[in-house]
């Protein structure tokens, strides 16, 4: 094979579907592909033309319309076109267009053919389109989804601390309050020459064993070794092994402490308390914890486990409906708490009232990074002077309480400690009637976060009211729901994806893509638009799918493109916050596209074109000519 050949089979093996071809097919492809250069601004493919054979990029951007001349997509690198025109008689239907000087592999129709046919997962490929292509990919991903395959070297903190077997005794226990670990182990180091790979593992010095062994048996500490006290019988683990194992060896072989094993050598120890830490990481005993707390104090230390909950159900593969319910509960359950304690502090409350969660808590789409969106809805007979001081400083407990707890102070003041946003129930109906009556920019944005309402504590019937209220009155207004989709495509996906990212300009975010005002806030805006429409009651913007499938106001498949484009882009973002932990930075909304996986990178594209031509639906759809 000639050096121009073997550049081709480097270059194709690296990009899907060509990578889980077998090294003979990939020889093949290579022989008889040629290589076709474009000048910037050059057609490739023009419509109707025939088409010979399948176009992979080398480099350069190649822009894809449809048949109307609208941009239908934009290619770069490993990009394939021309299957869909050689999959239909051979004819061009959609035309291509070198955006830059481009240089693509033009591989034969016959053997392009002959690839579909002998192997499945190229013709499925091929075959399958945008949306299908995403839900393809997301659906493999779901199939690894189990929250018990937690495998025991997450548990692993740092690396393990060591002695020699001669260290005294005296020394090794000063070595573990230095250290700040309860267990050492016990090595032989390797001589000069030694065969072995590792230092040798003689046995392992816990807490435990000091409190028997030395305190209880009354020996001299200073002049005895580990060697004489420690155990020998090590029992540890591959790093591979699940945590549930872990917990099943230390209750068979009745320890407390198992190192951990790559290879040959030991890369740390864990604990039962590492177990229990990590069991503490569970949601649901999260927010037992937070209603065991009496004070604020003590709710701010349950918060810093959120951070560990959230990387926790990532780690584990949670999708992103269960990992936003899960921080949306988590939520809601320190507002509850925190009334509570207000309550607690202030006395009973003079009229019933209220607490609402507003946004993304609401409709069970919360990460990691929020802001806090609150209200009070008060009874009818609330009367200023009688009852104002109590819930002004009833609001300022929860509100502090939050900021405290990791849940910022909303930057736009939506909080119960802005009297604004304190009203009686009446007043919060006529509030929203004016907004859908009379829709102005101002009221469309506070639309798109008060109209998604849950109650949190108090009289949690009146925000189930006021929703339906919404509701009712919105679904029958057209000049209202084309307004709220005008305002749901101010915020435009980043197309143009690969090489030619849509990218921030400025802070300190520049050149990165904010997933949440690029991707999951536009989805969640146009989805609530449809919902409205329907007369969906859900908050949850999945679940709001589900009643618009129901209802059939999309066209055929459209709905379920959205479902996995949201979820594409929800867990994408998730993913990054959860790295941003774990690599102990401050988790942001912002991703790099250097940072992205191929996955990430090559099916954001296809979730972020379903977004696009959601976009162009609802504008379609919610005319204000129609009022």
């Amino acid at each position: 094979m000639e050096a121009e050949q073997l550049e081709v089979l480097n270059f194709i093996s690296q990009y899907p579907p060509f990578d889980e071809l077998p090294e003979e097919k990939l020889k093949e492809i290579a022989l008889n592909s040629e290589v076709a250069y474009y000048r910037a601004d050059s057609m490739i493919l023009n419509q109707g033309d025939t088409i010979r054979d399948l176009y992979l990029i080398r480099s350069g951007v190649v822009e894809i319309y449809r048949r109307e001349g609208e941009l239908y997509n934009r290619l770069d690198s490993g990009a394939v076109f021309g299957q869909k025109g050689l999959l239909m008689n051979n004819k061009v239907r959609m035309p291509a267009k070198a955006i830059e000087d481009t240089l693509v592999y033009c591989i034969p129709d016959a053997l392009f053919k002959a690839l579909c046919d002998e192997f499945d997962q190229f013709a499925d490929f091929m075959e399958l389109q945008d949306g299908s292509q995403l839900r393809n990919a997301i659906s493999n991903q779901a199939k690894g989804n189990d929250l018990t395959t937690v495998k025991a070297r997450k548990l692993i903190t740092r690396e393990p601390v060591t002695v020699c077997p001669d260290t005294t005794i005296q020394a090794a226990a000063q070595l573990m309050e230095d250290e700040s670990v309860t267990a050492l182990l016990v090595v032989r180091h390797l001589d000069e020459g030694d065969e072995e790979e590792a230092d040798t593992l003689v046995g392992i010095l816990t807490e435990h064993d000091l409190c028997v062994r030395v305190l209880a048996a009354g020996v001299n500490a200073a002049d005895t070794t580990v060697a004489d006290v420690m155990s020998t019988d090590v029992v540890s683990l591959d790093y591979n092994t699940y945590v549930f194992e872990a917990m099943l060896m230390m209750l068979r072989y009745n320890v407390h402490h198992l190192p951990i094993r790559k290879d040959k050598k030991v890369i740390g120890i864990i604990g039962m308390t590492d177990i229990l830490r990590h069991e503490s990481q569970n949601s649901l005993l999260l927010v037992n914890s937070i209603f065991t707390c009496h004070t604020v104090d003590e709710l701010q230390a349950v918060s810093r486990q959120v951070k560990d909950c959230f990387v926790r159900m990532v780690d584990e593969d949670a999708n992103a409906h269960m990992v936003g319910s899960a921080m949306s509960v988590i939520g809601r359950s320190f507002k509850q708490r925190l009334a509570e304690i207000a309550e607690e502090e202030l006395g009973e409350p003079p009229i019933p009232y209220c607490l609402v969660a507003m946004g993304s808590m609401a409709r069970d789409e919360q990460l990691i990074v929020t802001d806090q969106d609150n209200a009070l809805i008060l009874d009818d007979s609330y009367d200023e002077a009688l009852h104002g001081d109590y819930f002004r400083r009833l609001a300022d407990i929860i509100c502090d309480g939050l900021n405290v707890c990791g849940y910022s102070y909303c930057t736009g003041d939506i909080m119960a400690s802005n009297p604004q946003w304190r009203m009686t129930h009446t007043q919060w109906e006529q509030c929203f009637a004016e907004w859908i009556d009379h829709p102005n920019p101002k009221t469309l944005l506070n639309s798109s976060i008060f109209f998604d309402i849950e109650g949190v504590y108090g009289r949690v019937k009146w925000a189930e009211q006021l929703q339906s209220f919404v509701v009712r009155r919105a679904r029958r207004n057209n000049r209202f729901l084309a307004c709220m989709a005008h305002n749901a495509i101010n915020r435009t996906p980043p197309l143009g994806f690969f090489k030619d990212f849509v990218m921030e300009q400025d802070g300190r975010h520049r050149n990165s893509i904010n997933l949440k005002r690029r991707g999951t806030a536009p989805l969640a805006d146009l989805v609530r638009v449809h919902a409205m429409a329907v007369g969906s009651l859900a908050k949850n913007s999945f679940e709001r799918l589900d009643d618009i499938i129901e209802a059939g106001i999309l066209p055929k498949g459209r709905a379920q493109d959205l479902r996995d484009a949201m979820e594409l882009i929800y867990m994408v973002r998730i993913r990054h916050q959860a790295l941003d932990i774990e690599h102990g930075e401050q988790p942001d909304n912002s991703v790099e596209p250097e940072n992205m996986s191929d996955f990430e990178r090559r099916n954001l594209k296809a979730a972020f074109q379903i977004l696009s031509n959601a976009q162009s639906f609802i504008k379609f759809r919610y005319q204000r000519s129609h009022s």
